[in-house]
């Protein structure tokens, strides 16, 4: 049987590294996107071919409304298939600080970026994988945070607030391409280590110590990266559009 094929968006970072690793274990081939292929993201691809899966690198902005047509089209042209859309990728605030700061710039960067872009991603993927049926279950995994479980937070609002907007449209999407055969799920992250997260490890470290994750420790990647394989094998088909949660139990505290 030939390997499955997924596409992962915001492939060079952390979280996007950790999902590739464990789709290629998990007998994927891939089709990387960030929105450059710098030498590290090369060595990525490189030590996963080292696995045994084939790796295409793609670079693209994801907010680009005209771009979208000629990278989906890229992607399914990689490996002549799309099994598996990973959304992954995203933006942080601008600045973090009071809501009564934010700024129209981080605010429409905000939605532009973990919104839009997401929500018109899925639907090209849709339409092409729909041109293009299969024997097989299809799925679109997209990661959020765990800041939709009714989180409010003292900053951070934008962010938020795009997330809780995906989450929402994600369940229409899981009813509109159920009949299809395509599987829609969402994956919520808890505090991770990542570059997003690096500029604030003291005062996160400080409220772990305090009990605020439950599981008393931060996140691995590699723990977002095994959900995420796990759904996007195609072997959950009647689970559609649940929500993973990785976090620690965190959704269950107050910010």
């Amino acid at each position: 049987m030939a390997r499955r094929v997924a596409l992962v968006t915001g492939a060079s970072g952390g979280i996007g590294g950790a999902i590739a690793e464990q789709l290629a274990g998990a007998g994927f081939d891939l089709v990387l996107a960030g929105q450059s292929i710098t030498p590290g993201f090369e060595a990525r691809a490189e030590a996963l071919r080292g696995t045994g899966a084939q790796v295409a690198l793609l670079a693209n902005d994801l907010s680009d409304d005209a771009a979208r047509p000629g990278f989906v089209e890229a992607a399914f042209d990689a490996f002549g298939r799309l099994d598996a859309l990973v959304n992954n990728a995203g933006v942080s605030v601008m600045s973090r600080g009071d809501i009564l700061d934010v700024t129209t710039e981080s605010f429409d960067r905000s939605i532009a970026v973990n919104l839009r872009a997401q929500f018109f991603l899925i639907q090209a993927v849709a339409k092409r994988m729909i041109a293009t049926p299969s024997a097989q279950r299809r799925s679109i995994v997209t990661v959020t945070t765990v800041a939709v479980d009714h989180h409010v937070a003292r900053v951070l609002a934008e962010y938020t607030t795009a997330k809780a907007g995906l989450a929402h449209a994600l369940q229409h999407w899981a009813v509109r391409l159920e009949p299809e055969g395509i599987d829609c799920y969402e994956v919520r992250p808890g505090m991770m280590k990542t570059e997003m997260t690096s500029t604030t490890t003291g005062k996160y470290d400080a409220l772990i110590a305090s009990g605020f994750v439950p599981a008393g420790r931060w996140g691995e990647t590699s723990e977002v990266g095994r959900a995420v394989a796990m759904l996007a094998s195609g072997t959950l088909g009647y689970a559609t559009g649940q929500t993973i949660h990785v976090d620690g139990g965190m959704r269950f505290k107050a910010f």
